[in-house]
C-alpha cells in the first residue's frame, strides 16, 4: 500500500524538544525566521523532564573550570574529546546564568547558590531545583522562554519516520501526525531527539526515548559513534509493580550508603571513593554483589539522615517512594541498576554538524566526545544547553545562506507487511535480549546470540508502518543492530563498556567506534 504525504514549509526545524532542542529554539528564534518544534509527544514529555540531580557546572567559590574538565576527562576513560569537554565547562557557566537571567530559580543557601556533590566530581558543583527537580525547572523556563517568540510554532503528537535526503542534503523530515504523513522541509535540522533507553527492559527513561534521531540519522547515511558506550545508572527503584524510577546519584552524594541483601556496606570493597566512584564501577559492584547473594537488588540506606532533610532536599523521591510504601527516612531502598544515557550518538563536531550535509544535532541522541566511554553525573543537562545553542548558531549560519525551500515533493511512503508479528511481544522480547546479552557485562557469546535473535526480526526493519508503534519498533531494532555490532567490534572493557571475556585495556584499545551506511532514498 502507498502513502502520501502533504507538504510543510519551515525556515529551521528542531526535531525534539527537551533541553537540547528548546534551548536551539531559542537561539534560532533570534533569527527572525520561521522555526518549527516537533516533538513526538506532549512538549515536555522528554528525559530532560525526569532530571533529578541536577546540573553540573564550575560557578561555586571551592571550584574552577579546569578541575571540571579534569573530573569529565577522568570519568570519560580515555574517551573524551579534549575540545569538547573544554567547549562545555567554559561555556557552561555562561549559558546556565543565561538560563537565570531567563527566569531559572534553583536553589540556595541564603542568598549564595547552594551546590551539591555527586559521584566522581572533586567539588560540590551540582545545581539542583527543589532539591531533585532540577530537569523539570529548567524544562519550565525554556517553555517559557521560547513562548516569548512569536516566530516559534510546534507541532505535537507528530512522530518522525524519515529524514528526507537528496543530493547528499538533509531537506526536512517526514511524520506521522494522526492519520496523516506530513513532510516538513526546512533550511537547516537540528536533530535533538534524545537517547534510546526503551531498548532496555530496566531504564529510567520515557516511554518516547525509542532512538528515533539516531536510527533516522543512520538510515540517512550520518556516521554514529561509540554506540556501544550505554551508561547504566547503579540506583533505579526496585518494588514489584512500581515503575523503574530514578534514585538520584546525588543521594549518595548527600551521604547514601548502598548495602547488599545482607545489609553489609560494600562499596569500599570495590573502589576508594566507595559510593561516589563512577557509575560504571558502582553499576558493576551492584551487579557482582546481587549475583554472590543470589538476590534481584541491594539497597540504599537513608536511614541517618533526618526526615525533615530528606523531605527538604529530595522531595519529589520522598514523595514517590512512599506512593509505593517505602519510607526512605525508616528504611534502606531496594534498587538495582536501570539503563540510563547512550554516550555514543550522531558523530558531530564540537558545533553541532553531522556528516550529513544540512544536518546538525545535539543533545543525547549526539556525540559530540564530552561523554567519552562514561558519564559524568549532571553533565548531560550542561551538554543539552550548551550544545544545543552552538548547533543552532551553525544551522543558522548554514540556514540563513540558503534560500527558502520552495515547493517540494510530496514523499510517497511504501506501508508493508508485518508478516505475522506481534509488535507488542517483539518490542518485549527486543528489551529482554538487550538487558540480558548486550546490556552491563557482555562477552563475545552473548553478543553472538543476541545476534541470532535479532535476525529473527530483520523483515521488521525494512517493512515500514507508519503507526507510533510501528515506527518505534523500527528505530529500536536499528539502533539495536548499531549498538552490538559497535560492542562487537570494540573487543576491549573501557568505561561502560565491560566484557567479561576481554576484562582489560587491550593494545589499540584508545579510538572510536565507528559506523555509517549508504542512506536509504525516500523518494
Amino acid at each position: 500500500m502507498e502513502a502520501v504525504s502533504r507538504v510543510k514549509h519551515t525556515d529551521f526545524l528542531v526535531i525534539g524538544g527537551g533541553a537540547a532542542g528548546l534551548r536551539a529554539a531559542v537561539e534560532l528564534a533570534g533569527t527572525g525566521c520561521k522555526v518549527l518544534v516537533v516533538t513526538k509527544d506532549r512538549p515536555v514529555e522528554s528525559s530532560t523532564e525526569y532530571a533529578q540531580g541536577g546540573v553540573a557546572v564550575a560557578l561555586s567559590d571551592e571550584d574552577e573550570v579546569a578541575i571540571h574538565f579534569r573530573d569529565t576527562l577522568r570519568a570519560g576513560d580515555g574517551l573524551c574529546r579534549a575540545e569538547s569537554v573544554r567547549t562545555l565547562v567554559e561555556e557552561g557557566p555562561e549559558e546556565i546564568g543565561r538560563l537565570m537571567e531567563w527566569g531559572a530559580q534553583f536553589d540556595r543557601e541564603g542568598v549564595k547558590l547552594a551546590f551539591a556533590r555527586e559521584g566522581a566530581h572533586s567539588r560540590r558543583r551540582i545545581l539542583h531545583a527543589r532539591g531533585d527537580s532540577t530537569g523539570r525547572e529548567i524544562m519550565r523556563t525554556l517553555i517559557r522562554t521560547v513562548r516569548t517568540h512569536r516566530n516559534v510554532s510546534r507541532l505535537s503528537h507528530a512522530c518522525s519516520v524519515d529524514l528526507v535526503v537528496s543530493d547528499k542534503t538533509c531537506r526536512g523530515v517526514l511524520v506521522s501526525q494522526g492519520s496523516e504523513l506530513v513532510v516538513c522541509y526546512a533550511r537547516a535540522i537540528v536533530l535533538a531527539t534524545g537517547g534510546a533507553g526503551q531498548l532496555y527492559s530496566r531504564t529510567t527513561n520515557p516511554l518516547v526515548a525509542t532512538g528515533d534521531g539516531m536510527a533516522m540519522a543512520y538510515r540517512a547515511g550520518a556516521l554514529m559513534e561509540d554506540m556501544e558506550m550505554v551508561q547504566f545508572h547503579p540506583t533505579s527503584l526496585y518494588v514489584p509493580g512500581a515503575p523503574q524510577f530514578l534514585l538520584s546519584e546525588a543521594m549518595r552524594g548527600e551521604g547514601g550508603i548502598l548495602r547488599n541483601a545482607r545489609g553489609e556496606r560494600f562499596m569500599t570493597h570495590y573502589h576508594e571513593d566507595a559510593e561516589l566512584a563512577p557509575r560504571d564501577v558502582v553499576t558493576r559492584a551492584i551487579v557482582s554483589e546481587m549475583v554472590r547473594s543470589r538476590s534481584r537488588n541491594v539497597y540504599l540506606d537513608m536511614t541517618h539522615l533526618s526526615r525533615e532533610f530528606l523531605k527538604r532536599r529530595f522531595p519529589r523521591i520522598y514523595a514517590t517512594c512512599l506512593t509505593y510504601d517505602v519510607d526512605i527516612a525508616d528504611e534502606p531502598v531496594p534498587v538495582s541498576p536501570a539503563a540510563h544515557y547512550f554516550m555514543g550518538g550522531v558523530h558531530t563536531d564540537v558545533d553541532g554538524r553531522t556528516t550529513v550535509q544540512g544536518l546538525f544535532a545535539a543533545g543525547e541522541v549526539a556525540c559530540t566526545g564530552v561523554h567519552g566511554a562514561n558519564r559524568l553525573a549532571s553533565n548531560s543537562l550542561l551538554e543539552g544547553i550548551v550544545f544545543g545553542a552552538r548547533s543552532a548558531r551553525t544551522a543558522a549560519a548554514y540556514g540563513l545562506a540558503k534560500e527558502r525551500p520552495r515547493g517540494g515533493q510530496k514523499v510517497r511512503v511504501i506501508i508493508g507487511e508485518r508478516g505475522g508479528h506481534d509488535l507488542d511481544k517483539v518490542r518485549s522480547e527486543l528489551r529482554r535480549v538487550m538487558w540480558d546479552r548486550v546490556g552491563i557485562i557482555r562477552c563475545a557469546r552473548s553478543l553472538e546470540q543476541a545476534e541470532e535473535r535479532l535476525r529473527r526480526w530483520d523483515r521488521l526493519r525494512t517493512c515500514q508502518g507508519v503507526s507510533r508503534g510501528e515506527i518505534e519498533l523500527r528505530n529500536l531494532l536499528d539502533v539495536a543492530w548499531i549498538v552490538l555490532e559497535s560492542a562487537k567490534r570494540r573487543s576491549n572493557s573501557v568505561g561502560a563498556h565491560y566484557r567479561s571475556d576481554h576484562k582489560g585495556k587491550e593494545k589499540g584499545w584508545k579510538r572510536h567506534i565507528r559506523l555509517q551506511r549508504a542512506p536509504e532514498p525516500l523518494f
